[in-house]
């Protein structure tokens, strides 16, 4: 087996670190800087609060990012660094402000539009600014990821755009910035978390740090994501899923993610089903399915993490999810029975060539309805 590992990233955890951000930026040499996050962070008060932490250095903000963040976002973006000349870019908030900052610090650099990219007409240089990603939600693992998961509005396009540009040069995990999280995305961002954790395992690209990373995520999710729903404030469970998300991230961030991902962005896209809540939506199904690959990896896995094999394990994430109120059946999602045909062509997007139980549209079809 040939396989090879590397994480660029410098990862700093730990409750109330952004407080000590003028600190960190200072030792980077980092002055004139941006703040991307999620509008909400505006009206709450936790954007000047990053600010004010910076005391001077970051310089100008953009939070007109919506939950699916789209390329007309990212050129805005992009269109301020250039017009300011930017040095350096702090994003805070979930997937969206990440993916949305990865790209414009790439994109500014060009004077192109991310759409170009993302379409695959171009493709991007080196050339980006530093980017230090502060993650308030558990879920994504882009704080340490080389991916940007945009949407193009004018295409109806959805899906990755993959540049080692997007690692960010430093991630400040904060488990402290999750204590307000609700508890319906604490579920959803918890679930996307397990996602990432079981896909990098049964990837036909894993390897063997990855797949302790992904084991390591995996039983802190099944521990802790019910405890940190039930009690967004107990603090001890919103670190864990914060540990847990940044592990799940650095498993899947070079096998990839497999046949739930795949699924996603189709039940996102049409059905507007958020993003950790859609992955979850086949992951029971998936490992299921997995379960039956010779090899008997995910059996092995599922005992690691606690369970008698890998068919309990999907039997646990479907009560899980049931727990949780998360959509279980496509009468909760609100997908027709006569639409399954066209989601399950959709639902080949090329993640689903990772997964080790080859899926076509007729086994994807079989699957969804299970779902009934």
């Amino acid at each position: 087996m040939n396989w090879n590992y590397s994480q660029p990233v410098k990862i700093i955890f730990g409750n109330n670190k952004i407080e000590e951000l003028h600190d960190i930026f200072n030792s980077l040499g980092l002055k004139k800087g941006i703040l991307i996050c999620d509008p909400i962070f505006k009206s709450n008060g936790l954007m000047d609060k990053i600010l004010d932490f910076s005391a001077g250095l970051l310089v100008e903000t953009f939070y007109d990012i919506t939950p699916n963040p789209t390329v007309d976002s990212v050129d805005s973006c992009a269109a301020i660094m250039r017009e300011k000349n930017i040095e350096f870019a702090v994003a805070l908030g979930g997937g969206s402000s990440l993916d949305c900052a990865k790209a414009a610090c790439s994109v500014c650099k060009t004077p192109y539009s991310i759409a170009d990219f993302h379409s695959g007409s171009k493709r991007l240089g080196s050339e980006h600014i530093p980017l230090i990603a502060i993650p308030t939600t558990s879920g994504t693992g882009s704080e340490v990821t080389p991916v940007a998961v945009l949407s193009n509005p004018h295409s109806g396009v959805k899906a990755p755009l993959v540049s080692d540009n997007f690692f960010p040069s430093h991630a400040i995990i904060d488990p402290a910035l999750t204590l307000t999280v609700p508890a319906q995305v604490t579920a959803s961002t918890g679930m996307d978390v397990l996602s990432h954790a079981l896909e990098a395992f049964w990837s036909l690209n894993h390897q063997p740090i990855c797949d302790a990373l992904a084991l390591h995520a995996a039983k802190l999710v099944f521990k802790y994501l019910p405890i940190a729903y039930a009690d967004g404030s107990n603090l001890e469970a919103r670190e864990k899923m914060s540990e847990a998300s940044l592990i799940a991230g650095l498993a899947f961030g070079l096998p990839k993610t497999a046949g739930s991902h795949a699924c996603s962005f189709p039940l996102t896209n049409l059905y507007h089903i958020p993003h950790g809540e859609a992955c979850a939506f086949t992951l029971d199904a998936f490992t299921k399915i997995n379960a039956e690959a010779e090899d008997g990896r995910l059996h092995e896995f599922a005992r690691a993490a606690g369970f008698e094999n890998a068919y309990k394990m999907a039997d646990t994430i479907s009560e899980m999810k049931k727990a949780m109120k998360l959509k279980i059946t496509l009468k909760d999602a609100g997908i027709p029975e006569d639409n399954l045909e066209e989601l399950s062509r959709l639902s080949q997007h090329p993640n689903m060539l990772n997964n080790p139980v080859k899926m076509n549209v007729e086994s994807i079809l079989k699957m969804y309805e299970s779902l009934i």
